[in-house]
Order: structure tokens, then sequence, then C-alpha cells
């Protein structure tokens, strides 16, 4: 790789009809058939222009040995989003959707360097002390609960009442949040997965997560928040509350797709047209490898800068511009054809590589493991209510997300669960995510005729209600 002074943004070769064109990576169309777009691209190089939303450009990476060239070189390639020189000089929108995803915050995630090694430290060693037996404990006692939500009604949308909730609590879990503080993490999380309001969103999540610190820091528990603050690295109160916002945006929304496409993948064999390896008989483990390699959660992220202007096989990358890995093309790469054809754990890129590797990857696997053998079992005769090709992908250019999983089955009554208990059922049959939609406001003679009346219970506080944990 050898600096090109000058460079353009992106520079493709001569008569590539991708030069100087933009594809928009946020639209219905990508979310669509995003393999086509990455064939597109690597058809002319190892490198495209894309946007990420209105405003933010970059470059997307989609050739497997150049993904692996520049994950593997933190001397060139830098994560610290720092560097972003269209962010420092104002271009950027700072209600873009993207920048909570994007903008820096000091976790392992987007340090370099001796700050990285130590930050990522204390993390891995935190995630170290977890139990696995504890973990599969307590993904059965969340999945418990949420069946009971849904298993008398005979239907359910497995994308938002199951794989979407059941991370979001797992993590209040293995926090240690309490009630109100669970809730309004679950809540502010989500809104900014999915685009929503994501400066209140992110204003919401630093401030139930700093409380959460300040609270661990007079009571310590057995949990995930007070192993770090313990740790010997001294983590300060907004290194800590990072680390907190690392781990849930790199456990909730991988964790969920990687949940609800196993499960779509395994329901949708038996349906004219399903893949000739899916099926009913089809293992767990294999399901999650073949999303690993196909459908995998994160599909494009990543965000390195180059240090300077760099050449990438004969494409330019511009120094502190965002290069992002795509984490699906570089595993449909057809140099990877032997790889492939065995799924060989050990190719694909869905857990990154280099020296910002996934450090979750077990107990990550464990989970989707766990959560998936647990509605299948305690539903067996489960299959999807719609086609298994009509199915709909949310858009968004990091994830490869379902906008729901509809499924159908055999009504029987809650176990756990007691009425008084539940969160409130949705009013649509839609299905809105009840953890994001606030109670509507009275009037102001509403409030005076009327009892004052009881805050409502998020889904971490009524589970709380039940288990008592």
């Amino acid at each position: 790789m050898d600096p090109s002074p000058g460079a353009t943004p992106y520079s493709a070769p001569a008569g590539c009809p991708m030069h100087q064109q933009q594809t928009s990576l946020y639209g219905p169309e990508f979310a669509a058939d995003p393999h086509r777009v990455y064939d597109t691209f690597r058809a002319h190089g190892p490198a495209a222009p894309i946007e990420l939303a209105p405003g933010v450009d970059a470059t997307l990476i989609v050739q497997h040995e150049a993904a692996l060239r520049v994950l593997q070189n933190p001397a060139l390639f830098a994560r610290d989003s720092r560097r972003w020189a269209a962010l420092r000089e104002g271009a950027i929108p700072m209600d873009s959707p993207v920048l909570p995803m994007m903008m820096y915050r000091p976790n392992c995630l987007f340090t370099d360097g001796a700050e990285h090694l130590r930050l990522r430290k204390a993390v891995t060693e935190s995630l170290a002390r977890l139990n696995s037996s504890r973990v599969s404990r307590d993904v059965e006692r969340i999945a418990d609960y949420l069946i009971d939500q849904f298993i008398e009604r005979g239907s359910a949308d497995l994308l938002n009442e199951y794989a979407k909730l059941l991370p979001l609590l797992l993590f209040n879990q293995l926090f240690g949040c309490p009630g109100d503080i669970g809730d309004r993490l679950t809540r502010s999380m989500s809104a900014i997965f999915d685009g929503e309001d994501v400066l209140r969103a992110n204003a919401e999540l630093t401030e139930c997560l700093m409380e959460l610190v300040a609270l661990k820091r007079r009571q310590p528990g057995d949990d995930i928040t007070s192993w770090l603050i313990q740790h010997p690295a001294g983590l300060r109160d907004e290194e800590l509350k990072d680390q907190l916002v690392m781990l849930m945006g790199a456990g909730v929304e991988p964790e969920r797709n990687l949940i609800a496409n196993a499960l779509l993948l395994m329901l949708s064999g038996d349906q004219p047209g399903g893949h000739e390896r899916r099926g009913s008989g089809m293992l767990v483990e294999d399901a999650l490898d073949d999303v690993l390699w196909n459908n995998p959660p994160i599909a494009n992220y990543a965000t390195h800068y180059p240090v300077r202007d760099i050449e990438l096989d004969g494409v330019v990358l511009k120094a502190e511009t965002p290069v992002l890995i795509s984490f699906a093309a570089a595993n449909s790469d057809p140099s990877l054809t032997d790889a492939r054809q065995t799924l060989s754990k050990g190719a694909h890129l869905a857990w990154g590589a280099g020296p910002h590797v996934c450090p979750a990857k077990s107990p990550a696997t464990l989970i989707a493991l766990t959560a998936i053998e647990k509605i299948l079992n305690t539903v067996p005769d489960l299959s999807l209510a719609v086609p298994a090709s009509g199915v709909a992908w949310r858009p968004g250019p990091f994830h490869r997300a379902l906008v729901a999983l509809p499924v159908r089955f055999t009504p029987t009554a809650a176990r756990r669960t007691p009425a008084a208990a539940q969160p409130p059922a949705p009013t649509s049959a839609q299905l809105p995510d009840p953890y994001r939609n606030a109670p509507p406001q009275p009037t102001a003679a509403a409030r005076h005729a009327a009892e004052p009346a009881k805050k409502q219970k998020g889904w971490w506080s009524s589970f709380l209600d039940v288990f008592r944990v």
C-alpha cells in the first residue's frame, strides 16, 4: 500500500461504471437484495463509494483479502472517529441516524494503541468472569417470560416479541440494572438502533448508564458493571459508561438478528423453494453458522480511518474518511469457494479480525443457541405465517435485520407469568414495540378528574416482578 497524495475521497479504476457514483445503503432497495449490490461492487474492485445516510459518505470494502488487510493493519487504518474530517468540519448532520454508531466514545471500539489495549483488557477480563451456566439460566428465564406473553394467542412476531427483547433484557440482567434504569436503558438503546430521535435517545442512554455506574460504585454486585469498576485499569465514570454502551451495542443488535435470521432459516425449510440444507431437521449450530456466512447480523461496520492516503489494489482511500468493512460481501467473495462449501468456521469475518475481533464470540453463540433451542422446544409446532420469500428486511446500512418474523402455532396456557405482572398488551394488530411506545398523555382536565395514575412498567420492571432477581 502506497500513499497517493492528492487523491479524491474515492478513486476507482478508470472506466469503472462505479467511478465516483455513490450507492445508498439505507434504502429499501438495498435491504431487499444487498448481495446484488455487493456483487456489482466486487466486480470492479475491492471497494466502492457508498452513502450511509443523507450527507454521510464512506467507502465499503467488499473483498475478503482487502478486508483482512484493513482489519489487520491498525498502523494504517485507525478506529478513532475523531480523525473523521467531515465530522470535525461540521459537514455531518448532528441528528444523523448513523452518528450514534460512528461518533467517538472512549471505549475499546473507537480507540487505538495502548489506550485500546487498556480498555479491551478491562472488557475481556470482565466478560471472562461470566459463568456459562448462569448465562444459559438467565436466557432461559427471560425466554420463558417472553414466550408467556404470546403463547396463548397461537401467533407471534418472533422478531419484535422475542429475538429483539431477549438480549435487551439479558443485558439488564448482566449489568445488574434495577427496574427503572433497565426500562430506560431498554427504551433508549432500541431507539438508537432504529434511528428514532437519536439525540434524545443518546442523552437518555448516557443519563441512565451514569446513574447505574454511580449506583454500582456505592453498592457493587455480581455483575459486569461492578467487575468493570473493580478492574485494575481504574476506569473513569465516563469510560465505564462507554464500555457498557459498547457491550450493549455489540451485543443487542447482532444478537437479535442472529437469533431471528437463524429461526427464519430453520422454519423456511418445509416451504416450497426452501434451500436443500434447510428444514426442521437442521441443527441449531448449523443454522447459526449458515447465518454468520450468508446473512451476518452486522453486515457492514468496523469503521476505519486511513491515517494517510492509501492505495488498495488500485483504489485510493483518502485520509480521515470512513472506510467500512462489508462482512457480508467479504463472506460471499468467490475467492472463498472452498471454505464456503464446507461453511468453515474459521474463514468467515462475521466476528471481525485483527486487534478489534469480537471478544464475546463464545457467550454470543451460547445466548443465540439457548434462545433458539428454548423457543423450538417450548413451541414445537412453530411455522411461518408468511412465505419465507415474503419476509421484509429492515432498511439500514449496518445490519441484516428482519422487520418482523410472524409465526403461528397451537395455543397453550402461559406457565409462569401472572396477568398482573405482564407488560401492557399491544393495542394494534401490527404488534408495536411496547418498550418504545410511551402511553398517551392525558389531557389537563382528565388529570384533574382522575386519580393519580401509576407509572407504566416497562419490560424489565415487569420481568423483575415475576422473577425477583
